[in-house]
């Protein structure tokens, strides 16, 4: 029997499309890595019978982690499940990358490599998609492999340039990097621009004739001036007087239109984030998020989509009977289904994937917070494309007062259409208008002259932001949650109330300064143009290699042309941001010069020598504060304690070995606990206790500092043990167990707390093995964790197994030892 290998992009969608395609009649195991499940199946396939074996991959676009000898080995066809969008394409050729090496080889010219094209999880949708296979699309592939090239090289080429040139100078930048993007950096000059058009705007004073007339007892009718408005004072007093003259309005013309205001075009990805963000008040980023969800759970159709158009043979009715039971819009729909449905308006039909639909019904208690709202509106928005438009009839009321002409304008509501289900796109209600003909006449009851100003453009909602990114071509459907995102992250813009986005400091003068600079750098027009040739790539009109190479070459020149005019984006920073030597606090001396080094806190952290002129990274997200003055055998500087909090994990560093690291086995970014001096009392050699009980290359060392609630932690990963608390003092022997080759720790206990046997307070053990301590630890996760653990969980194979490979500091690597690995284990399952 052969095998079908089939790859999907989310464990959880792998799940719900292999119970469809099985009809519940699977088996389900964890895959390799631990992360994946594998369903299998028997089933048919290009009229055969074959095995199914249906997994996913871990991470996305960036990182995969699929791996091919596992799943793939022995399979005779793949079925691709990837999101059908161009970065969906760009995984199936990884998948295959790593899979066709390994399938087994087809006969002759057979077909074996298929892609499942699919809008939503539903049975209907999937089965289909099962029965009309087709291959995986090799240009859009390329067009997201250019555009990630691209983003890649010259992001990073500035951003490490930017990045290294201003920290090294400035010390309250707030930023822990100053980052270029071809995308982020036009998305942050739309809110600079505006930022400017704000600070150079003048207000402007200007006159308004008000006038009102009464139509019934006690009852008033306020008129708008034809006019509109004067910005000469003189003027609008000449006006005001001669029109106080008349006491009477005259009735010039009075004309009634029906007009119609139109139900919404259907929903895609852009839209869907400008309410999100408008009427919601969610962030691009965590609206994206929501309804990826939503989607993975069945509940609505693909959320990334430009189309704005229902192809023909979609089925309409069936989405609308799934809402036939819920009591927000039970009755609308009901009545939509008997009187019949008005085919939803024609809008833009990308060619990708329907407009974003609600697949099935759903409560508030099964949704609840933000994926209800969200789920709501795109369902009331759907139900509203299926409506008749919003009828209403405008009456507008012409009148003269003396030489002036004057209006006013209600609106009666004939028919609400699809306003029921959207309510705040209602006609507003409006002060009746009076029945009257050319000729009638209303007494004046007041004329009067207001005075108001011009206000300045307030900053750009996020919504606003969306629109001119998308008008512009800066980024993707997908893509443009994330450029948004960044430049929060990155401390440039600042959130404000009503999601308006406020450039910070650093914001305006990097754009200020690209424009001193290269106004290409900033503007949207060279973004703009590589997207358009990224997208001839993904139809097939364009060779991959030639773009990426024009527009690489094209970056390249801007590159060295910003690094040699860069001091006249430093004139701007100097303005706004302090020299280093000018910032921070005295914290430790400098091993050189032995003056005091300044801590800076502002991100990222660091300390900073001005006497030498030296700057001295640190780690993040953490506390900085001085060790006990106690030097660097190495170097004479002082080290410094570095804490992720009271349940977290602390280690002391030195600064300039951080920095420069003094062994061939040690890299940038390692702490003293991770230090292999042989004589060091902080190193690793001195403090370590035993390997890590959680990931494979970690080692266990004492915190010196958290007695008396002592703890060990492991210098890679966030696992830390909890041991002898009220202990006066523990110690790491130089002696190791004959077990499991831990290093030995000697406790020393308070005699009136001791829980030693016998009235004891001292005892030698291994941490691990002695039947005495084995109460008396305690195994947990640190609260934080901070970005230089490198070596992370780790896997969790291997447990147990022995070895003595030698330790830096010539003690060996301890065994794990099984019992109490499997018992400090537990705390994990």
């Amino acid at each position: 029997m052969k095998t079908v290998l089939m790859v999907a992009e989310k464990p959880s969608l792998a799940q719900s499309i292999a119970k469809i395609l099985s009809r519940g009649n699977m088996s389900s195991h964890k895959g390799l890595n631990g992360a994946c499940s594998v369903h299998e199946y028997t089933g048919s396939f290009i009229g055969q019978c074959v095995h199914f074996k249906m997994t996913s991959v871990c991470g996305h676009v960036m990182t995969l982690d699929f791996i091919g000898i596992v799943e793939g080995r022995g399979c005779d066809y793949i079925v691709l499940w990837l999101d059908c969008d161009k970065e969906g394409e760009n995984i199936c050729f990884e998948v295959l990358d790593a899979v066709l090496p390994v399938m087994n080889k087809p006969r002759g010219t057979e077909k074996t490599v298929y892609r499942a094209k699919f809008s939503s999880i539903t049975d209907t949708d999937i089965c289909n998609a099962m029965n009309c296979l087709g291959e995986p699309n090799r240009n859009e592939a390329l067009s997201v492999d250019a555009r990630q090239e691209l983003d890649l090289r010259i992001g990073c080429a500035f951003t490490r340039f930017q990045t290294k040139y201003f920290q090294g100078k400035y010390g309250n930048l707030d930023s822990s990097l100053i980052s270029f993007g071809p995308c982020q950096t036009p998305t942050l000059g739309f809110c600079v621009e505006r930022h400017d058009k704000i600070q150079s705007f003048k207000p402007e004073t200007y006159w308004v004739l008000q006038a009102k007339v009464n139509h019934e007892k006690e009852s008033s009718l306020t008129l708008e001036w034809d006019r509109v408005r004067v910005f000469d004072r003189e003027i609008a007093q000449m006006f005001l007087n001669i029109t106080k003259m008349a006491r009477e309005a005259k009735v010039e013309s009075v004309s009634k239109k029906e007009k119609a205001k139109q139900r919404p075009l259907a929903l895609n990805t852009v839209e869907m984030l400008r309410v999100a963000s408008a009427a919601l008040g969610m962030g691009p980023q965590h609206a994206m998020q929501i309804a990826e969800r939503l989607y993975t759970q069945g509940y609505i159709s693909y959320p990334r989509t430009e189309t704005t158009h229902y192809p023909e043979n979609f089925d309409l009715k069936e989405s609308l009977r799934q809402q036939t039971n819920n009591p927000y819009w039970a009755e609308t729909v009901k009545a939509l289904l008997s009187e019949g449905v008005n085919r939803p308006r024609k809008g833009h039909d990308a060619g990708d994937h329907p407009p974003i639909t609600p697949m099935r019904a759903a409560t508030e208690a099964e949704l609840g917070g933000d994926g209800w709202r969200l789920y709501e509106y795109i369902t009331r928005h759907f139900i509203a494309t299926l409506c008749a438009d919003c009828k209403y009839l405008q009456t507008t009321i012409s009148f003269i007062i003396g030489p002036e002409h004057f209006t006013c304008v209600g609106k009666m509501v004939i028919s609400p259409g699809f306003t029921e289900i959207m309510p705040w796109q209602s006609i507003p209600l409006e002060e009746s208008l009076p029945d009257c003909e050319k000729g009638d006449v209303f007494p004046v009851s007041e004329v009067k002259l207001l005075e108001k100003q011009t206000n300045p453009p307030d900053y750009l909602t996020e919504a606003e932001l969306i629109t001119l990114m998308e008008k512009h071509g800066i980024g993707t459907d997908a893509s443009i949650p994330v450029h948004i995102n960044n430049i929060c992250q990155r401390n440039y813009v600042t959130v404000e109330s009503g999601r308006r986005l406020k450039p910070t400091n650093l914001g305006i003068v990097l754009v200020h300064g690209y424009y001193k600079i290269d106004a290409e750098l900033v503007l949207p027009t060279i973004r703009s143009a590589v997207e358009k040739q990224l997208n001839l790539i993904a139809q097939g009109r364009a060779n991959y290699q030639q773009v990426l190479e024009h527009t690489l070459d094209i970056f390249k020149r801007k590159f060295h042309y910003f690094v040699d005019s860069i001091a006249g984006m430093d004139e701007l920073m100097e303005v706004s941001f302090s020299p280093l030597a000018a910032t921070g606090k005295p914290l430790s001396r400098c091993g050189k010069c032995h003056r005091f080094m300044k801590y800076i806190q502002a991100k990222p952290s660091r300390l900073h020598c001005s006497h030498c002129d030296e700057t001295y990274s640190l780690p993040q997200n953490g506390t900085i504060k001085l060790y006990k003055e106690l030097r660097c055998p190495l170097d004479d500087f002082e080290l410094v304690l570095w804490s992720s909090g009271s349940r977290g994990k602390s280690y002391p560093l030195c600064p300039y070995c951080y920095n420069h690291p003094p062994f061939r086995d040690m890299k940038k970014g390692m702490g003293c606990n991770e230090c292999t001096h042989p004589t060091c009392q902080h190193s690793l050699s001195m403090l370590g206790i035993g390997q890590c009980v959680e990931c494979e290359n970690g080692v266990l060392v004492l915190d010196p500092t958290s007695g008396p609630k002592w703890k060990m932690a492991c210098n890679k990963c966030n696992v830390i043990v909890h041991f002898f608390e009220n202990a006066h003092k523990v110690r790491v022997s130089p002696e190791t167990c004959e077990s499991c080759d831990a290093a030995l720790v000697d406790v020393d206990f308070n005699k009136a707390k001791s829980p030693l046997p016998g009235d004891e307070t001292q005892h030698s053990g291994c941490v691990f093995c002695d039947p005495v301590f084995q109460d008396l630890v305690e195994l947990k996760h640190a609260a934080t964790r901070h970005p230089m653990h490198r070596g992370g969980q780790g896997k969790r194979q291997g447990r147990g197994r022995g070895g003595k490979s030698r330790r830096p500091g010539g003690r060996p690597n301890p065994k794990r030892p099984k019992d109490k690995m499997a018992a400090l284990a537990a705390y994990f399952v």
